[in-house]
């Protein structure tokens, strides 16, 4: 799984933003030329060849998009561009995903992140680290209808702000998909050491489902 994500743009507003379906038009054809330079990247298992040019065609939709290249459920890989449930960014994430092309093989699409079936088996890697989504705990606290959660790893103590705080809201959202997650989790922060009664992403899970009243993804080979 190869996670992109640019950084945080300057807080004032940009002067001009384009039309949402004008500026996914245009993505959709810069993607179609990109596409055999994105294809040989991930063949060679280096996707960061192409991370610039992505970048590029993301922002030129919105600055403050986010993209992800991994690996698909239904296809092959996936394309995810998520505006992080910010209402803000739907009109683009909807023309966006409005646009896309019919998923084949080895493309799918998504205009937010999806849950994977099982997180724990999932390695991210960022700024030099590797790490386990399995090794994640939590402590979570039900509280007024929402979900707090203190995460923890190990070496989340070792990343710079940025992609610790990245490496918060990764997990939670490709365990429960972004919606959900904006949907049901309340207050969220980064532990600097392992609390007590943590529980892993599955039985997070678990939890925020039986709270949504949310049928159990199907576990591989079912």
């Amino acid at each position: 799984m190869s996670w992109f994500r640019r950084r945080r743009p300057d807080p004032s507003p940009p002067v001009h933003l384009p039309n949402p379906h004008e500026a996914a038009v245009v993505f959709w054809q810069g993607w179609y030329e990109l596409l055999p330079t994105v294809s040989a990247a991930i063949g060679d298992g280096e996707p960061h060849r192409v991370e610039n040019e992505l970048c590029e065609l993301v922002a030129a939709i919105h600055p403050d998009l986010h993209f992800s290249l991994e690996r698909g459920q239904r296809a092959i890989y996936a394309l995810v561009v998520s505006g992080q449930e910010d209402p803000r960014l739907r009109p683009y994430t909807d023309a966006w995903i409005e646009a896309a092309p019919p998923e084949d093989m080895i493309w799918e699409y998504h205009d937010s992140v999806p849950p994977v079936p099982d997180p724990t088996e999932v390695t991210v890697n960022l700024a030099g680290h590797r790490l386990r989504l399995g090794d994640f705990r939590v402590v979570a606290q039900v509280t007024d209808g929402a979900v707090d959660v203190a995460v923890y790893h190990p070496e989340l103590a070792e990343l710079e702000e940025e992609a610790r705080r990245a490496m918060t809201f990764l997990p939670l959202d490709v365990t429960l998909g972004e919606r959900l997650a904006g949907e049901w989790l309340g207050r969220v922060e980064t532990a600097a050491q392992e609390p007590e009664g943590t529980i892993d992403l599955l039985e997070l899970r678990e939890l925020v489902h039986s709270l949504a009243r949310v049928d159990e993804p199907p576990t591989h080979g079912s």
